[in-house]
């Protein structure tokens, strides 16, 4: 039994006219009567009753009707939910995001942006440091990560640059340092630093060594908090010093916080989407497509 042969027979049960269902359906009479009568034969039931004038359901074309009708729908709508997410109109992506992502604006624009060109794709975000991202990607439980370089690539996961933005120092509004319009790194040297929680290997960490070895110093690592909001609460606390990146400025702003570039070329923190290089699902490649031709604008 075909899909064909399922078909057959709701056009002709919905017309009662064998001529009219073969025009509905693209085919000639006589291919529809053989497709209507191979169906009885495989269910060994007569689903029509035929005449020179006049075609009627039979009480098993009745009852046959009544059961497929909703399997049909439920079908064919199972076959439009492929159909669309063959072309990456359905589906669901899992995104990861560092917070600063959402700080530089990458974050809202690229989700309000793809949910207007595709509301039946569902997403789902998920706030997490940039190298357990990473993980997560490479273990499927992320299909696409916002995260903040430089961090470890495993095999099999690519990058692209999606926005850099000068590092800035977060000081207490008390600091000495704060009555200046910038601030060379030298002058960090005995400065306590205030780095986001599980720092270890993370870019933050590696960003407050760079600021540091401009200064031509190891940095002392004082504090930590759990997100850079948390960071430059601490900051605001007198507790230390912090390395952030440019955007935090017009986003978190705290009472007892003055931010000041570096003097001198600006040190860069980069933002980067990641994704598997041999991704298959049409929606997340069609979203990474979308990210990628944003950033490039």
């Amino acid at each position: 039994m075909e899909l064909r042969h399922l078909r057959a027979f709701l056009a002709v049960s919905e017309t009662l006219h064998f001529a009219r269902a073969a025009e509905a359906l693209g085919i000639s009479p006589p291919s529809l009567t053989e497709q209507v009568q191979e169906l009885e034969r495989q269910l060994g039931a007569r689903l029509f009753l035929r005449s020179k004038r006049s075609v009627a359901l039979s009480d098993a074309g009745k009852l046959f009707l009544e059961e497929l009708r909703p399997a049909m729908e439920r079908l064919e709508g199972a076959l439009q939910t492929a159909r669309l997410a063959g072309r990456g109109e359905r589906g669901i992506i899992e995104i990861g995001f560092a917070a600063s992502a959402a700080f530089a604006g990458l974050l809202t624009q690229t989700i309000s942006a793809w949910r207007r060109a595709h509301p039946e794709v569902e997403l789902n975000l998920h706030e997490m440091e940039s190298a357990p991202q990473i993980e997560a990607l490479d273990d499927r439980r992320l299909d696409i990560a916002f995260i903040r370089m430089p961090v470890s690539l495993p095999p099999g996961i690519v990058t692209a640059r999606l926005h850099r933005e000068p590092l800035l120092i977060a000081l207490p509004t008390t600091h000495p340092l704060a009555a200046g319009e910038s601030v060379a790194a030298a002058d960090l040297a005995e400065e306590a630093f205030i780095i986001p929680d599980q720092a270890g290997g993370t870019s933050f960490h590696q960003l407050t060594r760079a600021v540091a070895e401009r200064g031509g110093f190891a940095p002392r690592l004082a504090h930590r908090g759990r997100d850079l909001i948390a960071v430059t609460a601490l900051v605001a606390l007198g507790m230390g010093v912090a390395v952030v990146p440019e955007s935090l400025r017009g986003t978190v702003t705290l009472p007892g916080v003055a931010y000041r570039p570096l003097r001198g070329a600006p040190i860069l923190a980069e933002l980067a989407v990641a994704w598997r290089r041999n991704e298959g699902a049409p929606a997340t490649r069609a979203l990474i497509r979308q990210i990628r031709e944003a950033a490039a604008e």
